[in-house]
């Protein structure tokens, strides 16, 4: 007679399971359907509850079509209305963009300056729409180093789209994964806890993202991949999708493209 199996129950750390396999947060309050004119392209279970985007290649467009590089962000700009209109008929809750890096101010003085200018003319003219649609706000990043004037179009954009529960958007702007851990690294030592006591939910609580669940599925257009220092903490078990397609050209088409993909792909956590 075969003897019984040894007992293989193991003392698990208390900290060892990824902050992917706690419930999702940040969502509570949206409350999002796909018209029923215009039914999703498979279940709504497979359906990423956060997808984030890497928007590249706005300059290579506008080298490409023969315009300047300010009339390639431009285009790229109309992209996201359209991203945002079929995001909330899809039902995904939540989009976050990658739109400024803090890498960005690297380039020319002409370039930051029209980028600043495009966000607040974009949210100034696009608020009332976007809070039409349902739509909620936030930003990611060092928003203290914006310039003032930017951060007054920001903070009214944030007022007035508090109420969205259709869509929440979050804008990375100013931002680099790296400068948000060094931001929560510093709140976190600041509040005097104990070295012992500081786990993965200490850190995720102190992040620009604190609240949110994390990327389900992480897009980048433009070619290119890599993920180029953004959610480098929230996006450890987020499914990658690369296209080759140049950010302005990024569609209705494109994006259902990486949603399929992601609901063929099987998400084990580990297990």
């Amino acid at each position: 007679m075969d003897e019984a199996p040894a007992d293989r129950s193991l003392a698990r750390p208390t900290d060892a399971p990824p902050l992917a396999h706690a419930p999702a947060g940040g969502l509570d309050a949206l409350s999002v359907h796909a018209p029923a004119a215009e039914a999703p392209p498979h279940p709504a279970e497979d359906l990423p509850r956060h997808v984030a985007i890497i928007m590249d290649g706005n300059r290579r467009w506008a080298k490409a079509h023969g315009v300047s590089e300010f009339e390639g962000h431009a285009a790229g700009v109309e992209a996201i209305r359209g991203l945002l209109t079929h995001a909330v008929r899809r039902g995904v809750p939540m989009l976050t963009l990658y739109a400024f890096s803090r890498e960005n101010w690297a380039r020319s003085d002409d370039e930051v300056a029209g980028l600043f200018d495009l966000l607040g003319r974009a949210i100034a003219n696009e608020t009332d729409e976007l809070r039409a649609q349902g739509v909620r706000v936030r930003m990611l990043g060092r928003l203290d180093e914006l310039p003032d004037d930017t951060r007054g179009s920001i903070s009214k954009a944030l007022e007035q789209t508090a109420d969205g529960t259709r869509l929440q958007l979050n804008i990375a702007w100013n931002y680099a994964g790296r400068t948000e851990l060094v931001d929560a690294f510093r709140r976190i030592a600041a509040t005097g806890v104990a070295p012992e006591m500081v786990d993965e939910r200490t850190i995720s609580d102190s992040l620009y993202t604190a609240g949110l669940p994390d990327p389900d599925l992480l897009i980048r257009t433009g070619g290119d991949q890599r993920i180029s220092n953004f959610l480098i903490w929230q996006s450890a078990y987020a499914e990658l999708v690369f296209t080759d397609a140049l950010w302005p050209d990024f569609g209705a088409d494109a994006f259902d493209a990486g949603l399929q993909e992601y609901a063929r792909r099987t998400r084990r956590f580990g297990r």
